[in-house]
């Protein structure tokens, strides 16, 4: 009897031509002016999801029934592995990963056919050529070069199971949300090519790209968060961001969309910045793929990164591929992309966005640059250089605090033009907060002038956020005689897209906050100790109390039993441990021991490096860190969420955008509806 994956093998190689078959189905429609062929071409789209839906849970079914024939299960789990790390061990791998990137887009497509298909109906068909030409490339790779579903000639007693690295619970959020996010950019990319490929380039595509958009912003920045959080509490370095070419690689295809989100907002509202905003749709999906590339060639050293495979070359190609045609296509539709209005005036809300993308993008060129110079260091000078953190905090440090006070100045302008004296007095309290912000967190002895700097233009953002909800309030509670609590809940409810994105703005004011008071005024120390003894690290006192061992059914646990006391009182007991898993003993893991500190918001984080025996018990070796806001990060990430949710979520009686659509156009595009 056949296994069952052989099954999914099948369903995976039976899904390529019916992708490539909607890739060609729906511009026919269009042409041939076939109703039925459009419609087959949508349910190829759900064909092809359905079909990876059973590929994908063949192959869970073979990571939970212990099918070490299938290759990519035996590399990736072992029999003694808990179940939920046996379940995410899916995408642990290559194979695994790229697999999830193909079935995601599969049911993210669907969902593309199914919900905007009466309101994008004539962009649907090349929607539909680029969405399933996107998936057929990442389906060759499957079939051809990576298969996970491909069969060992013997079956192997156990596995060798996953790397100790993915045995966390971040496992379960950072790598599915991440790849998401890189996949969710397909989206919006298809939508700007559909507008370029149909010649349709008003409005149009933008009202419906805009949630899409928002979704693959907040889907890419929760994974980013996520990634952030896993490194600081697996990795061991004291931090949480360190420039990793990974890191870099999702960082930019965030920067961009971001930006994207920001200047569609102009075209809707002035017609302006038309080719502006495709070349973003194109460079935000190209950074993905690049995403994508880096992570799964190995071209690029990083904590993060598979082996180098011959995986990489089709990505090279295919993104390569990918700029040239959009390019092309972009510089062909460039007579019908004028812009319809032009900027009155350099105080004006318009203007500012054009700034704030303009900054943007020179961070992502910043970023993107030093993550390839070692490339092009080894192919010129065959010596392979590495650009450190250094290099980055002095590029996006001006560059950062630079968006911060523009964030702060765009919610206070108006379109058009702006009466300096108007904004002037908007500005004076927001700035009179931010100065005073800044005195008080000098006079607590946060003296460093970056951090200073970048406190003032936290605070200076926090406060315009502050009057924009106060002036709404006092609005609603004058007109509508509202309670205070009332009147802030029906003025969020009631321009959701707005006051979501202030609440995302607020989100980067604590993340902001975070960064500044862990980056600035961090505190660390290595130690040796012997059973008994303490170090002191800032107001801190740390003892060593012993070393211990303990096993389970996949690995061997060093722990170190540690006392933290403040002014005499106990404030916390950490446990660091260093852990040997079965078939890793030479890749030994971390885990860090952090504590939390209120009110002070300071973290206690202390690694176990090294252990010595010697007549008067076990020496350890700890790297103790004083981590101050970091918690701030954190619950930054939460109100990110929230600003996106409300921000993304249908508005009860949706507001009829503006569309600018010459007549001539109006009535051609009846008569092909």
């Amino acid at each position: 009897m056949l296994p069952l994956s052989s099954l999914g093998f099948l369903a995976l190689q039976l899904a390529l031509p019916v992708a490539m078959y909607a890739v060609v189905a729906g511009p026919l429609a269009l042409r041939v002016r076939s109703m039925p062929l459009l419609l087959s071409a949508r349910n190829g789209v759900l064909a092809v999801a359905a079909l990876l839906t059973l590929v994908s849970a063949t192959l869970v079914h073979a990571f939970v029934t212990h099918d070490f024939g299938v290759r990519y299960v035996a590399e990736q789990s072992s029999r003694d592995m808990p179940l939920q790390y046996i379940i995410t061990a899916f995408y642990g791998g290559q194979a695994g990963s790229l697999l999830y990137w193909a079935w995601t887009l599969s049911l993210l497509s669907s969902a593309v056919v199914v919900l905007s298909w009466r309101s994008a109906r004539p962009l649907m068909p090349y929607v539909i050529a680029v969405l399933m030409g996107v998936e057929t490339f990442f389906l060759v790779v499957l079939n051809f070069v990576s298969n996970p579903l491909e069969r060992l000639p013997f079956t192997p007693a156990d596995g060798r199971g996953l790397n100790p690295l993915l045995k966390d619970p971040g496992m379960f959020v950072h790598p599915p949300l991440l790849l998401a996010g890189y996949m969710s950019w397909t989206v919006p990319y298809a939508f700007a090519m559909a507008a370029l490929l149909s010649g349709r380039l008003w409005n149009e595509w933008l009202i419906v790209v805009r949630r899409w958009a928002l979704l693959a912003f907040t889907i890419l920045g929760a994974g980013l968060l996520m990634g952030s959080w896993w490194a600081y509490h697996v990795l061991g370095w004291g931090g949480y961001w360190g420039w990793d070419p990974v890191e870099n690689a999702a960082l930019m295809p965030w920067l961009t969309g971001t930006a994207f989100l920001h200047s569609i907002m102009v075209q809707e509202r002035r017609g302006m910045l038309k080719v502006w905003n495709l070349g973003l749709a194109i460079a935000t999906f190209a950074l993905a793929i690049f995403g994508t590339f880096v992570v799964r060639s190995g071209i690029l050293t990083s904590v993060h990164s598979f082996a180098v495979s011959a995986i990489g070359p089709f990505f090279f190609g295919f993104l390569a591929l990918t700029l040239i045609a959009s390019l092309a296509l972009l510089f062909y539709r460039l007579p019908l992309l004028r812009d319809e209005q032009e900027f009155d005036s350099l105080v004006s809300r318009e203007t500012a966005f054009l700034v704030n993308n303009l900054l943007l993008v020179a961070l992502t060129f910043a970023v993107f640059w030093g993550t390839i110079y070692p490339l092009i260091s080894e192919a010129v000078r065959n010596v392979k250089m590495t650009v450190g953190p250094p290099y980055y905090n002095q590029v996006a440090g001006p560059l950062l605090f630079a968006l911060l006070i523009l964030m702060g100045i765009a919610p206070l302008m108006a379109w058009r033009r702006a009466s300096l004296g108007n904004l002037a007095r908007s500005l004076r309290w927001p700035a009179a907060a931010a100065l005073s912000g800044t005195m008080l967190a000098a006079l607590a002895g946060a003296l460093k002038p970056g951090a200073l700097a970048g406190i003032l233009a936290a605070v200076f953002v926090a406060a315009t956020v502050a009057l924009e909800f106060w002036r709404g309030i006092a609005v609603r509670r004058r007109l509508a005689k509202e309670p205070a609590a009332v009147a802030l809940t029906r003025l969020v409810a009631r321009n959701r897209r707005r006051y979501g994105g202030y609440i995302v703005h607020l989100a980067i004011v604590l993340i902001a906050l975070g960064v500044i008071g862990s980056s600035f005024f961090q505190q660390q120390r290595e130690v040796t100790l012997a059973p008994g003894e303490r170090a002191q690290l800032g107001p801190y006192t740390i003892q060593y109390l012993g070393l211990s061992e303990y096993r389970t059914a996949e690995a061997r646990l060093i722990r170190a039993e540690l006392i933290a006391e403040r002014d005499g009182k106990e404030v916390a007991q950490l446990r660091p441990e260093r852990q040997f898993h079965k078939n890793w003993e030479q890749q030994p893991t971390t885990r860090v021991a952090i504590e939390t500190l209120l009110p002070r918001l300071e973290d206690l984080y202390v690694v176990l490096v090294g252990w010595e025996e010697t007549a008067d018990g076990y020496h350890a070796s700890l790297h103790l860190f004083v981590n101050p806001a970091v918690s701030l990060i954190w619950l930054g990430g939460l109100v990110f969420l929230v600003g996106t949710t409300i921000t993304l979520w249908p508005q009860p009686q949706p507001a009829r955008a503006v569309l600018r659509v010459p007549a001539a156009l109006r009535r051609m595009a009846g008569s092909e509806a």
